[in-house]
Order: structure tokens, then C-alpha cells, then sequence
């Protein structure tokens, strides 16, 4: 537990407490998140610890990355239970601004991403993107952190964001860390808290269609179309609506025919009103 923890409200106060670190030679890592935190977010806690001295956690509901049909004013809130976690996880500081001090009067610059933001979820949530590259690119200048971790479970996203440090020369490292899953096998997400117990059953269908997918692959199927059409057919057949389900290049996330490079399954679908996502690594 850290004796010194913070939760914070200003940008001032994030720099006043990175500036100091930084003035002592101590590491920092940064964790933004949307708050509602899990087991998921609290690993990304971990993974910052081992590169860094000191741990600074963002909380903000990024009204950016919403579309007008989203669930902006529904997504999960609880500020205090999220505190609590950090503490007892050793986070050093919680950053929980308003939308005013992030976007105060006048704001009107926006980070338009790349060709690896354009389909997926990019198709599938217009303006997504522009939104998450923002308001993430405004936290690293914030923080000025050594490190900064992202959850693979949201693999375009961490993909999207490694192409905009590297082309706008950040220096702060994008790291990614593994999926966390439920003890079924359910990918980690705050979203999960809107599935009925009929839905949640029926969205295991996510995980266990690339797990079978993943076993076609070790033992030596290689026709990447073939494969997603099948996950794809997995998920429709437990009552999920399928977004997208396909198997792309890794790295820029170009949909393959033939499995010869490391590869992603991505999938996206709906269950209920709950849209979630789930991925896998194919010869990785």
C-alpha cells in the first residue's frame, strides 16, 4: 500500500508530482483508464511498476471517443471504489480531472489518426479513434511519463497509439500487457457489469472460438479467412452480433488471406446492447 497516495484534480498538480519524481531520478509510469477499474486496469498497475519508481493512474470518461448513440452517460462511474483499488495496489497518484480541465473553453485541436485507425472499430465507431488519440496524446504531454501502459485487449487501440508516438516523436514508451480474463475465460471490461447472466454466458463464445481458432493454428491451419469466417459463425451461433471478426497483419492490422507472419484475430460483437471486444496472437 502507498502511504503517499494522491488523488489529484489539476495539471498542475500531475506535473508538480512527475516533475519531482523526475527531479529525484525516479521513473514514472502512467496508466490512463476510464475508471470502473478491474482486475485488467489494476494489472496494467503491475507492468508500470516494473519499468518505473512511481505509478500515476488517469481517471476521465473521454466524452471524445463517444458517439451520439454510445454509452457516454451510462458508462460505469464510482470514483471513490477506484481510489480504494489504486491505494491498496500501490498506485503513487490518481489523476481525475473534469471535462472542463481537459477540454476547456475554446478547445478545437484534435489528433486525426492513420490508416491503422481506419477499419475495425474505426469503421465501426467514426470519430472513435480521433477521440482516444487525443485526449491520450493531451495525458502523455501532461505527464511527460518515462512509460505509458495499455491493455492488449483493446489491441487496435494500443496499436493506433504506438503509430502516434512514433510519428509525432514522443518520448514516452508505449508499453502493451496481456489480456486479463475472468476465471471462464471472459476478457476483463467494465463493460461486462451491463450482461445479463444470459448474455454473459453466451459471450464466452468470444474467447472459446479463438481458443479453437488458436488450436487449428498449432496444428498448422494456415488460411486466415477461414479461420475468421469460423469464430465469426462461433459467435453468431451463441446469439452474439457480430461487428467484425477477422485476422490481420499484427502490426498494421491488414486483413490476411494466408497465416505467413505474426497475426491477430480481432473480434468485435454485441451482446444484449453490450458491445465487446476479445483478440488473440497467431505466430506470435
Amino acid at each position: 500500500m502507498t502511504a503517499s497516495f494522491q488523488l489529484v484534480r489539476t495539471v498542475a498538480q500531475v506535473r508538480a508530482f512527475v516533475d519531482a519524481r523526475h527531479a529525484a531520478v525516479s521513473q514514472v509510469a502512467l496508466v490512463p483508464t476510464m475508471g470502473a477499474l478491474h482486475e485488467g486496469h489494476l494489472s496494467l498497475c503491475d507492468v508500470g511498476r516494473q519499468y518505473a519508481d512511481a505509478v500515476v493512474l488517469t481517471i476521465f470518461v473521454n466524452p471524445l471517443q463517444f458517439g451520439p448513440m454510445e454509452d457516454l452517460a451510462r458508462y460505469p462511474r464510482q470514483l471513490e471504489i477506484d481510489c480504494a483499488l489504486c491505494r491498496a495496489r500501490g498506485v503513487d497518484l490518481v489523476f481525475a480531472p473534469s471535462v472542463e480541465e481537459m477540454y476547456p473553453a475554446g478547445f478545437e485541436t484534435h489528433v486525426e489518426p492513420g490508416a491503422v485507425a481506419s477499419r475495425w472499430c474505426g469503421a465501426s465507431r467514426p470519430g472513435h479513434f480521433r477521440g482516444v488519440a487525443t485526449i491520450v496524446l493531451k495525458l502523455l504531454n501532461m505527464a511527460m511519463a518515462d512509460v505509458a501502459v495499455f491493455g492488449e485487449k483493446d489491441y487496435q487501440q494500443l496499436q493506433v497509439l504506438r503509430r502516434m508516438v512514433a510519428d509525432l516523436n514522443h518520448p514516452t514508451k508505449i508499453l502493451g500487457a496481456p489480456i486479463l480474463r475472468e476465471p471462464d475465460g471472459l476478457a476483463m471490461s467494465s463493460r461486462n457489469v451491463y450482461l445479463s447472466i444470459d448474455e454473459r454466458q453466451r459471450a464466452l463464445a468470444m474467447s472459446r472460438s479463438l481458443q479453437r481458432a488458436d488450436a487449428r493454428v498449432q496444428a498448422g491451419e494456415r488460411d486466415a479467412a477461414a479461420l475468421a469466417h469460423d469464430i465469426a459463425e462461433d459467435i453468431s451461433a451463441a446469439g452474439g452480433v457480430v461487428d467484425y471478426a477477422t485476422v490481420v497483419d499484427a502490426a498494421s492490422l491488414v486483413p490476411l488471406t494466408r497465416l505467413d507472419r505474426p497475426a491477430r484475430a480481432l473480434v468485435a460483437a454485441f451482446f444484449g446492447r453490450t458491445r465487446l471486444l476479445d483478440n488473440r496472437a497467431f505466430l506470435a
